[in-house]
């Protein structure tokens, strides 16, 4: 299946233009998908191989992000507690910034940042040496074949990520809190267990899965969409890491306010 940009010629054109076909795109890896897992012909070994690619790439990246993160949490979260008089407050504030928002943003940065630039740039390559339309040509459905597994490989890792990425920024925000502020490690775990919710980390799993498939669907539709030679698949890893940034930032807001809209908070029950 090729995907070709009509001529456009102005910006707000364009724009819409790669909207318009990121939707179908969408709408035909959805397809694809659903084709594939009823017909047992996922390609599993290229699941497992893009899932340890994306895991081996974005883990140590995370990980550098989050303990200053969780660090610089601690620190803002321990000064105000003390002006106060809450220090005790310190690990309920950690379990709303770290769980619910830190850990699928860092997630989905490193997703699209990271793996989905490298995704772009092997699918662009592959594009404009003509890789793609060659195995169209014999019957091989580049969407079965090559995006269908990166989607799942995406969906997966940054799932998994998120958890590693909670439970080192919590570590990092209790050990600063305890060994460097002072406070009290019973009072940290204290309001910690108290104030967090397992519909919380529910709802940043939906939000790491979101965004792994957003940064998948954008970095495969840019790479499978590139032209103009080495240049133009440069042009395309660029503009995916963009539109991935925006697209989960807007979909982070999405999420967020769905939640609290659907999930009452702490104490108003």
């Amino acid at each position: 299946m090729t995907f070709t940009p009509p001529p456009t010629r102005t910006a707000v054109g364009d724009a819409f233009a790669q909207a318009g076909m990121l939707l179908s795109f969408t709408a035909s890896t959805v397809a694809a998908l659903g084709r594939t897992v009823a017909r047992r012909r996922l390609a599993w070994r290229d699941v497992l191989e893009q899932t340890w690619f994306l895991a081996s790439v974005t883990t140590f990246p995370s990980l550098l992000v989050t303990v200053p993160l969780g660090v610089v949490v601690a620190l803002n979260v321990g000064s105000m507690a003390g002006q106060l008089g809450a220090e005790g407050y310190g690990g309920a504030v950690v379990a709303f910034v770290v769980v619910a928002q830190a850990s699928p943003l860092i997630c989905a940065l490193m997703i699209s940042g990271v793996g989905g630039s490298a995704v772009c740039a092997d699918l662009g390559a592959r594009t404009i040496r003509e890789e793609v339309d060659a195995m169209e040509v014999m019957g091989i459905p580049a969407l079965e074949r090559f995006v269908v597994p990166r989607l799942i490989a995406a969906v997966v890792v940054t799932t998994l990520l998120a958890c590693l990425v909670m439970a080192v920024g919590i570590g990092a925000s209790y050990g600063f809190q305890t060994l460097v502020l002072g406070d009290s490690p019973g009072a940290f775990l204290s309001s910690l267990t108290e104030f967090s919710r397992v519909e919380d980390f529910v709802i940043a799993e939906i939000k790491a899965a979101a965004f792994g498939v957003i940064a998948a669907l954008v970095a495969c539709f840019k790479g499978l969409t590139a032209k103009g030679g080495p240049s133009g698949v440069g042009d395309a890893v660029n503009e995916a890491v963009v539109l991935a940034f925006i697209l989960v930032f807007v979909a982070n807001t999405v999420l967020t306010e769905l939640y609290a809209a659907i999930v009452p908070a702490r104490g108003a029950y």
